[in-house]
């Protein structure tokens, strides 16, 4: 089965605005593909969904929950450093490799400039989509 992992943005974005970066995350709760998620990554999305959304501790408790049932917990065990100009995306490229990612999915131009590290395709959630529905990942 597909292996992705997804950027905080594109959690974010699904779970504020819908679009390409929901019909991921439904993928995921169909159990079409294996989404990744790293406790950082959850750290950062309660953050963001408090802070910028004003989200209330009730909603974001809620949502970091259900995110638990579809996506599956990696913790990294290797450092990476190969974004100078935005360190922190580095966590990212760490938690797609410790998850055997084949994807990773993000919003980012930092991490999109990449375009893959060590086998792992790099997209955006439109370039994702239209890649998964065109069956580029059937041999996985």
């Amino acid at each position: 089965m597909l292996h992705v992992v997804a950027d905080t943005n594109v959690y974010v974005s699904a779970f504020n605005f819908g679009g390409p970066p929901l019909e991921i995350v439904i993928l995921a709760i169909r159990q079409e593909i294996v989404l990744f998620i790293s406790p950082p990554i959850l750290t950062e999305i309660e953050g963001i969904l408090r802070r910028r959304f004003k989200w209330s501790a009730g909603q974001v408790e809620e949502m970091l929950s259900a995110t638990r049932q579809f996506a599956r917990s990696v913790v990294p065990r290797e450092r990476i450093d190969v974004l100078k100009e935005d360190e922190p995306d580095n966590r990212v490229l760490e938690y797609a490799v410790e998850a055997n990612a084949h994807v990773l999915i993000t919003g980012d131009k930092h991490l999109q400039a990449l375009r893959s590290l060590r086998g792992i395709g790099i997209m955006s959630p439109p370039e994702f989509l239209d890649a998964y529905s065109a069956g580029v990942f059937s041999d996985l």
